[in-house]
């Protein structure tokens, strides 16, 4: 839940500090940077599914090894996983995110001409362009923070980024502005400018920035200073390349019954004998090296720092 409420708080700050960013460049007009209807479906549609799914399936281990080890649940009681440390952190997050997101495009966009000797510098497709590098920067964001993937997870994730795209491609055709023509203004402009490889470079380029420094602080946590989260999950990966116990082949030797009556004239141990009862491996017996084996193994790990 805290990490649901910290990526909440961060794909909201660098969607609003765009608007702040582009104040001074359109006099505080008051103008959007964004289509009023990506305004709109931006926290109903393109970014709810993803952030229930994680609401709902995200867990740092299964439920056994959570009821093992009860220290999982310690970070939570001391309020480390959302505090104000961690509400400022976000605040900075989404601030740097939204210079990311604003800059780079303008300044990929300023006096840009497509292939045709056109000009994509206009107010329509900077916003179409911004637009995108935001839903393509948290979604990347969330796929980061997303620790256990399901079926679910990877259909609303990348299912929400398609819809964007199907969306937006409608939207902006020329029979949605002949049918609403106030409603619908950015006619062609998904068709002129995301067929361009300089837009979808600075679209790379700034889902790039955007998650780098995450990517960045993470790895020097996870190495100068795990949790014991991290260290349990690494045991468990190591646990899991342990090679697989080898089974003990047993050769089958074709039974010919012979017995000693013909002999004796009376029951005799050969039935016995050739049954094999007396000579057959007990399980127990077997498996005992290799169960001392990997239970030392295992503890091993579990017990170390």
């Amino acid at each position: 839940m805290c990490r649901f409420l910290r990526y909440f708080f961060y794909k909201n700050f660098a969607f609003t500090f765009v608007h702040f960013w582009y104040g001074f460049f359109c006099g505080f007009s008051a103008q959007t940077v964004y289509d009023e209807w990506f305004i709109t479906l931006y926290n109903l549609v393109y970014t709810s599914l993803p952030v229930l799914a994680m609401s709902l399936f995200e867990q740092d281990v299964n439920d056994r090894w959570s009821m093992a080890y009860p220290q999982l649940y310690e970070p939570g009681q001391f309020n480390l996983y959302f505090s104000k440390l961690a509400f400022v952190e976000c605040i900075i997050h989404g601030v740097y995110s939204s210079l990311v997101l604003f800059f780079i495009p303008y300044g990929a966009l300023f006096e840009a001409e497509r292939d045709d000797g056109k000009t994509v510098s206009d107010y329509q497709s900077f916003a179409l362009i911004a637009q995108t590098c935001l839903l393509v920067a948290v979604t990347l964001q969330i796929a980061l923070d997303t620790t256990y993937w399901t079926a679910i997870n990877h259909f609303f994730i990348w299912g929400s980024l398609a819809v964007y795209f199907a969306i937006t491609f409608t939207m902006y055709s020329n029979g949605m502005y002949l049918m609403f023509p106030t409603s619908f203004p950015f006619i062609g402009t998904a068709r002129n400018a995301l067929n361009q490889p300089h837009v979808w470079l600075t679209i790379f380029l700034t889902a790039v920035m955007c998650v780098l420094p995450v990517i960045l602080v993470r790895y020097l946590k996870g190495e100068l200073k795990p949790t014991f989260s991290n260290k349990l999950r690494c045991r468990i990966c190591q646990m899991k390349m342990i090679p697989p116990k080898q089974a003990i082949s047993r050769l089958k030797r074709p039974s010919v019954r012979r017995s000693a009556y013909a002999f004796s004239h009376q029951r005799g141990f050969g039935a016995l004998i050739t049954s094999g009862k007396n000579m057959r491996i007990r399980t127990g017996e077997a498996d005992t090296t290799g169960l001392l084996y990997y239970n030392n193994v295992a503890l091993e790990l579990l017990a170390g720092s």
